[in-house]
């Protein structure tokens, strides 16, 4: 862009001359190096960003300022200044539509550079983004010396987030704090799936040293932000794009032939449902996922490091120390895990048992929002979060009544499995397998009746149980992954609901019971295949048709995989004929052909003299009344099978990826050529470098 001009003299905000935006970014992004203290900065955030600048022009911009940023420290200057602008926010008991203006505009200007210096950046240390300063020069007199810039900059943004609630004055500002932490925290994206101690990520492991207070407040209000929903006005005017009541960048996006302003090179599309009900909320969505890569970041810790050994996570204990990885203790993940009910618990309000502050909040509202949102894949990752980690929250949802709030919606989604990722149906099923550890959730499903199942497609289902819809739903599913996915792990879980549930079924409706039975046959006609399939291959041995060297041992792992599956579904069916019979005659109904059943009923059938033949209600009703009667002492007693979760000994290699793909997922755009914390599919188009969409 070459040299940059004079800096122009400004006067009134808003009331700058012409061109004098164009002339303060090329003065911006040249080779000048303005002091920290001088007056280029005021003028640069008081403007009223109205540029438009094609893409082109925008990446120039960005490579010149990137270039030159080792000299200029123009970034850094950037940072600080955000940071004062977001303390003034906070200090002035009302704040002014200007200082509004001044902390969104840093904290949009911040982001564009920032972003685009981390997807280019050459070095795994981030030596471009120039994190440094002369704490000497004029104006750095009250900066504290014992703070790097990275830290100072996480202290404000988080201070603000924290401490400054969402209204219709500060939500643009919450908005583009809110992107700019996705940017901040995108250094992993650049990172392997697996942590190690050489891994750099300045501005997260410096949200990571926060005071204890500090990361509180943050994941309250994060969490607030999520239950509330709180809305951007559709029609109030947003101050890096409009001045005068102007169009705002919310009223511009969503239109094909919007001009592209200044800087297009964004980090977020902005998505506003205007539609009367349910409008989706940016605030809410953006927040949810910055909580969501706080809480599952993990700080690999270098076996030269002297830590105190309570400040760390030990991921396998079983392991030799010096193979074993280290992990710097969480904050944000243990907040979450130690957040508490408001209504409860009122005499630990201080979280003086707690050994620091507590998060709280109202179960109640994050339950119900929960319910609300699980369609989308980040609360179901968020709802996963909590009952895994948090023991009271997931003790508050095994005592609702209304438990169909979240089922619901859950097994709506394995209905749909097929337009489902295989994360989120793991996500779905685990959060399903950690609720069924607990008799009490076994028993109450099969008490709540759901007087109908709209969005069931082969049947109609009325006055159904949510236990019956539950067996239903597992055994489709366990079905859809046999034909397609065939995925072990996946066949596992949902095998291990059924288990688990198996004692406590109650009045298991006749069409679940069928298909359990048709669980039973289906598997077992495939291990009869493969039986057959190994016999034959053995005989071909026998006979030396075949070398035993080309024999696959694929068969044989299949037959043991489907002998396992076959004996946990002889057991499910064994535990409710032990345990649940007498609550069960549409079980005994179906699976009459299990001979130590069939004697028992034959025999009580035979001593009926019953005019006329047999009709299905006149079997029901003679199983019904023997049930009561039934005695299962003849029958082999087997130990209660009982499945629990346990996480991976690595999950953090399973999570920050899945956290980061679901954040593309939603607009975040990023190289995906500087991408290596998972793979990705790079398209050769006409994208600029440095500008390609995920």
């Amino acid at each position: 862009m070459g040299a940059a001009p004079s800096t122009p003299r400004l006067g009134e905000v808003g009331a700058a001359p012409p061109g004098a935006a164009e002339q303060m970014f090329a003065a911006l992004v040249g080779d000048k190096a303005y002091p920290i203290s001088s007056e280029f900065w005021k003028q640069l955030f008081e403007l009223p960003l109205t540029l438009q600048w094609p893409r082109e022009r925008v990446l120039q911009a960005c490579h010149a300022f990137a270039q030159n940023n080792y000299n200029t420290k123009h970034l850094t200057k950037i940072l600080i200044h955000l940071v004062w602008c977001l303390q003034e926010c906070t200090s002035a008991s009302s704040v002014s539509y200007g200082v509004y203006r001044k902390a969104i505009n840093a904290a949009y200007i911040s982001s564009i550079f920032l972003k685009f210096i981390i997807e280019n950046a050459k070095a795994d240390n981030w030596q471009e983004l120039c994190l440094h300063i002369d704490k000497d020069e004029k104006g750095l007199e009250n900066f504290p010396s014992d703070q790097t810039v990275e830290y100072f900059l996480m202290k404000g943004v988080l201070n603000y987030i924290g401490s400054v609630d969402v209204s219709p004055e500060s939500c643009y500002l919450h908005h583009e704090l809110l992107n700019l932490m996705l940017v901040l925290m995108s250094t992993q994206l650049c990172s392997g799936p697996s942590p190690e101690p050489k891994d750099v990520h300045p501005f997260i492991d410096a949200a990571m040293l926060q005071e204890s207070t500090t990361v509180g407040s943050v994941v309250q209000k994060l969490l607030l932000n999520f239950v509330r929903r709180p809305q951007i006005p559709l029609n109030g005017s947003h101050p890096v794009f409009s001045d005068n009541g102007g169009p705002g960048v919310l009223q511009r996006v969503g239109s094909a032939a919007a001009n592209l302003v200044l800087l297009p090179y964004y980090t977020f599309n902005y998505l506003v449902n205007a539609s009367a009900e349910g409008a989706t909320s940016q605030l809410a969505d953006n927040s949810l996922l910055v909580l969501l890569i706080l809480i599952h970041y993990r700080k690999c810790i270098s076996m030269t490091e002297s830590i105190p050994i309570d400040n760390i996570y030990m991921s396998d204990s079983n392991t030799n120390i010096k193979d074993a990885p280290s992990f710097h203790e969480n904050p944000y993940c243990k907040a979450l895990n130690n957040a508490k009910d408001i209504q409860f618990d009122r005499a630990d309000v201080e979280g003086n048992a707690q050994n620091g502050p507590v998060v709280r909040l109202s179960f109640a509202s994050l339950f119900d929002a929960l319910g609300t949102c699980l369609k989308d894949e980040s609360s179901v990752l968020l709802l996963y979060s909590l009952v895994h980690g948090n023991c009271d929250f997931q003790e508050y949802v095994l005592v609702r009544t209304d438990l169909d709030t979240l089922l619901m919606p859950i097994l709506e989604m394995l209905y749909n499995a097929s337009r489902k990722t295989s994360n989120q149906i793991y996500m779905l099923l685990i959060i399903l397998l950690i609720l069924s550890q607990d008799s009490t959730f076994n028993a109450s499903v099969h008490k709540l009746v759901l007087p109908s199942v709209p969005w069931y497609q082969e049947r109609l289902m009325h006055q159904t149980s949510l236990g019956s819809l539950m067996v239903v739903i597992l055994i489709r599913t366990i079905k859809y992954n046999l034909s397609k996915l065939r995925d072990v792990y996946l066949h596992t879980n949902c095998l291990a609901i059924l288990a688990n549930m198996g004692p406590h079924v109650h009045r298991l409706s006749a069409y679940a019971s069928q298909r359990l039975v048709s669980l039973f046959d289906m598997l077992s006609r495939k291990y009869a295949k493969l039986a057959e399939l190994k016999n034959d291959k053995a005989s071909k041995i026998i006979s030396d048709q075949i070398e035993p060297d080309n024999i696959s041992d694929d068969t044989s792992t299949e037959l043991h995989i489907y002998t396992d599956f076959l004996r946990i579904v002889l057991e499910i069916v064994n535990a409710i004929l032990t345990y649940a019979l007498p609550r069960n005659p549409e079980v005994v109904y179906a699976i009459l052909h299990r001979q130590e059943v069939l004697d028992f009923f034959n025999s009580r059938m035979d001593m009926q003299q019953l005019d006329g033949e047999w009709s299905v209600d006149k079997v029901l009703e003679l199983i019904n009344k023997n049930c009561r009667s039934w005695r299962g002492e003849g029958m082999k007693m087997f130990t209660q099978l009982r499945f629990t979760y346990e996480q991976e000994s690595h999950p953090e290699e399973f999570f920050i990826p899945y956290a980061w793909r679901l954040i593309l997922s939603r607009g975040f755009s990023f190289n995906p050529g500087a991408i290596n914390l998972f793979p990705v599919e790079i398209h050769v188009d006409d994208a600029q470098p440095g500008e390609q969409k995920v």
